[in-house]
């Protein structure tokens, strides 16, 4: 995979410069594109900055994540050929930077649970997952060192675990949501996808404007391994790069204790879907009207089951989430990280479904930072995730690279 700090090390040291960075990317589009299908449109002429940290630094923006100089569509016929006025927030900060914007990604219609055409690079006839399908695509196939997707579910952690790539899904609007097609307000994050972790803090740093982010450091840290039971099992593949992961962090020095979570963060598990939902419905009232027709069918098959819902389901799920998100603060007075599954297993075969998002949704919910670490191995890729307290970002990576550090080491 393309390292974003090693590229921005290279362009530094004058042993690369920013035009032949994205030409390294252009390169490699051209050598694995055409089997992986990672993206809908390539800006051909893109100009590339000579100025600024990011510069020859080539990002693919998730297609439902407005661009000014490329179409925005959807992932749906319905907005084909849609051309915004404006970027995204989280876009313009981007060529605020230096980066070089230079393609569209696939999403999942509407960021939903159809699945795209896109191929996972480590199985040609395995999902990617989703709804950042392309994104996690592109940097796991090495074609970008950064990408950006959106995680409502677990359209982030998830198809990074299948794709073998890194991801991180940041505290709750951490990162603007303005410009980006709504889903569930309450739940929608912009989440980044990179080669490892010390990519993502240093994109994620500079995107927040945080320095403290990628600053961060932790010894000896406190870990709480979860399984979240009620989510159902995991498959062997996950269990076994749980344990890895675990063995790893306690050669590393982390003191790691299983931890069963309260009652009120499973009955919180169960609010999410009621959330996102009613969301939903209200947030595409506009195409059920006028265009239910065309539709994605498992989009349209859930948001016609949300009409049942009503407000006072949705308040009742809300005190779910709430209650939930007060025990977890105290959970964190405990432990300085959580570790658990990215994924129930391995990227499944087959193209009629993204994955199941399972062991994502809780943590989306509770708004928390949320980071995928691939385990190595010969078999098909399997992250873990590290999740911290809501606003240390810089925590949750820290934990993340010693992790990832101590696999690395064997």
């Amino acid at each position: 995979m393309l390292s974003l700090v090693d590229l921005r090390a290279r362009i530094a040291s004058g042993t690369l410069t920013p035009e032949g960075a994205v030409g390294l990317c252009r390169e490699a589009i051209a050598a694995r594109e055409s089997a992986i299908g990672a993206f809908i449109t390539l800006a051909e002429g893109a100009a590339v900055a000579r100025t600024g940290p990011f510069a020859g630094i080539a990002v693919g923006v998730k297609d439902i994540i407005d661009t000014a100089d490329m179409p925005t569509q959807m992932g749906s016929p319905l907005y084909a050929g849609w051309r915004p006025r404006a970027d995204a927030a989280v876009v313009a900060r981007l060529r605020a930077l230096g980066a070089t914007v230079l393609a569209k990604t696939t999403t999942s219609p509407f960021a939903s649970v159809d699945p795209t055409a896109t191929r996972n690079p480590h199985g040609a006839g395995r999902t990617p997952g989703g709804s950042s399908a392309g994104s996690a695509a592109a940097v796991g196939a090495g074609m970008l060192p950064l990408a950006l997707g959106t995680q409502t579910g677990g359209s982030v952690i998830r198809p990074a675990s299948f794709c073998g790539c890194a991801a991180i899904k940041p505290s709750f609007r951490l990162l603007p949501t303005v410009g980006v097609k709504t889903f569930s307000w309450a739940l929608d994050t912009v989440g980044l996808f990179a080669a490892g972790t010390r990519d993502l803090a240093d994109a994620l740093a500079h995107l927040a404007g945080r320095p403290e982010i990628d600053g961060a450091t932790v010894d000896n840290p406190r870990i709480g391994l979860v399984r979240q039971d009620f989510a159902g099992a995991a498959e062997p593949e996950a269990e076994a790069a749980l344990e890895a992961a675990r063995r790893a962090a306690e050669g590393a020095g982390a003191r790691v204790s299983d931890l069963v979570l309260p009652s009120s963060l499973s009955e919180a598990w169960a609010c999410h879907p009621v959330i996102q939902d009613y969301e939903a419905r209200q947030a595409y009232g506009w195409e059920i009207a006028h265009h239910r027709a065309a539709m994605p069918v498992g989009m349209g098959r859930q948001l016609d089951a949300a009409a049942a819902l009503t407000a006072a389901d949705y308040d009742a799920a809300r005190r779910g989430a709430h209650h939930a998100r007060r025990a977890l603060k105290a959970l964190f007075s405990e432990h300085d990280a959580l570790l658990t599954f990215s994924a129930p297993g391995p990227a499944p075969e087959g193209f009629g479904s993204t994955g199941d998002p399972r062991f994502n949704r809780l943590w989306t919910l509770m708004g928390v930072p949320c980071v995928n670490v691939p385990v190595p191995g010969d078999r098909l890729p399997v992250g873990v995730q590290v999740i911290a307290r809501f606003g240390d970002d810089g925590r949750a990576l820290a934990v993340a690279r010693l992790i990832e550090a101590a696999l690395a080491r064997g």
